[in-house]
């Protein structure tokens, strides 16, 4: 289909509010995405006609109820092309999916001595789970610095790798620089050095604006969180290779993860149940399943031609304003602008830009280590989506511009 920004708004009911008098200029898409009524549809009607506990019944509701489960797994499966569909685990989100494979992997093959690789600008939830990891088993977690350009330098990556590392974890897409890192080279330098280290990609960035496929990318594991992709919160996946799953132990233990129960001992199910301990949220995977069917009746190539474009059009628009800073000047961004305008605190000018209805991200973003790197307290955040227009970002030029003359 053709791209039509308006006719995609009409999609989306919340972009008709109006805050504080103003119309609602919603940039906060790197925290949380809206949702098409397609997808708040779907989860009330599952309530209203369809609402059962799945694998739990053999009456007419609980079947129908896991039908529409495990299609949504298919869904998935088919969205990022991986092999298998019991190769995707629903999670509550990006964070759980990294703190099962740093439990579950960590358990099986890190010892004291190991060394992990993570990047400078990793989200906290790609940092702590591995320290933590590190910490319970005497291991080293490494770090591949980026430059001033918020670009990863991948020649000191080649220097961290040794006989010692067995697991590599980075981020697709920068929440904060919008920086895309070459994750294919990554994936293929890492592989080529020693095939048995293991590799995953945080995508809570890159799955609702770049294509995945990842057979193609060869990555060991890849996480997102459904709230970043147009669907509700407390839904997650992870896509983990079959022989690697099936090889790590599970993560949490209670109802459905299990093939047999007795005080001598318990047997784990099969895959994918095995790491799906008790009430997943079946409500949240079949709203996700939905959004990615909306998703791809647009078209991610248009969605991303049209964030490009935005991208583009917002960081040129910015440099008008006087005494504003972009951090993150990577050749291949993804839609994420963070400035300062020079000392002013962020809080103070995400708060006047709330008055006049625009919603931005201000603070450090869950990347401490990056505001540590460029010696500032955070940012301000500018993140589009499909649904944005350039418009709404004369808005926000026009605005900072007022900002800039209460302060200058």
């Amino acid at each position: 289909m053709s791209f039509d920004v308006q006719k995609i708004r009409a999609d989306f009911p919340i972009l008709n509010l109006q805050v504080y008098g103003k119309q609602l200029v919603y940039l906060d898409n790197g925290a949380t995405t809206q949702k098409p009524q397609c997808v708040i549809d779907v989860e009330s009607e599952y309530y209203k006609t369809l609402n059962s506990n799945i694998h739990r019944g053999i009456h007419f509701l609980s079947g129908k109820s896991t039908i529409a489960y495990e299609e949504a797994r298919k869904t998935v499966k088919e969205f990022i092309n991986a092999e298998h569909s019991h190769e995707i685990i629903f999670t509550h989100g990006t964070t759980e999916s990294i703190n099962l494979v740093a439990f579950s992997f960590g358990e099986k093959y890190i010892h004291a001595g190991d060394e992990i690789i993570v990047s400078e600008m990793e989200h906290h939830s790609n940092i702590v789970p591995w320290q933590m990891l590190c910490e319970r088993k005497n291991a080293v977690l490494k770090v591949i610095p980026f430059d001033d350009n918020g670009e990863l330098i991948l020649d000191e990556f080649k220097k961290l790798l040794s006989d010692k590392t067995k697991f590599v974890s980075v981020s697709h897409v920068s929440n904060t620089l919008g920086t895309v890192n070459p994750v294919e080279e990554i994936i293929n330098i890492t592989k080529t050095y020693n095939p048995e280290i293991a590799v995953l990609i945080d995508g809570a960035q890159s799955i609702q604006h770049i294509a995945i496929d990842v057979q193609k990318l060869n990555c060991d594991f890849f996480v997102f969180s459904g709230h970043k992709i147009y669907s509700p919160t407390g839904i997650g996946i992870l896509y983990g290779k079959e022989k690697l799953l099936n090889a790590i132990p599970p993560y949490q233990g209670g109802g459905d993860m299990i093939k047999n129960v007795s005080f001598a001992g318990t047997t784990w199910a099969d895959l994918p149940f095995k790491f799906e301990a008790g009430t997943v949220n079946f409500t949240g995977a079949i709203a996700m399943s939905r959004a990615i069917k909306y998703i791809n009746q647009i078209g991610i190539d248009n969605i991303a031609a049209h964030e490009h474009l935005l991208l583009t059009y917002a960081t040129d628009k910015l440099k008008e304003v006087n005494h504003l800073h972009i951090y993150g000047q990577a050749k291949n961004k993804s839609c994420v602008i963070s400035f300062l305008l020079n000392k002013v605190h962020p809080y103070d000018v995400g708060m006047i830009l709330d008055k006049l209805g625009i919603a931005v991200r201000t603070g450090t973003h869950c990347t401490e280590p990056i505001m540590q790197h460029f010696g500032i307290v955070g940012t301000v955040r500018a993140s589009f989506a499909l649904y944005n227009t350039v418009e709404e970002i004369d808005y926000l030029v026009q605005s900072m511009k007022k900002v800039e003359t209460m302060f200058f």
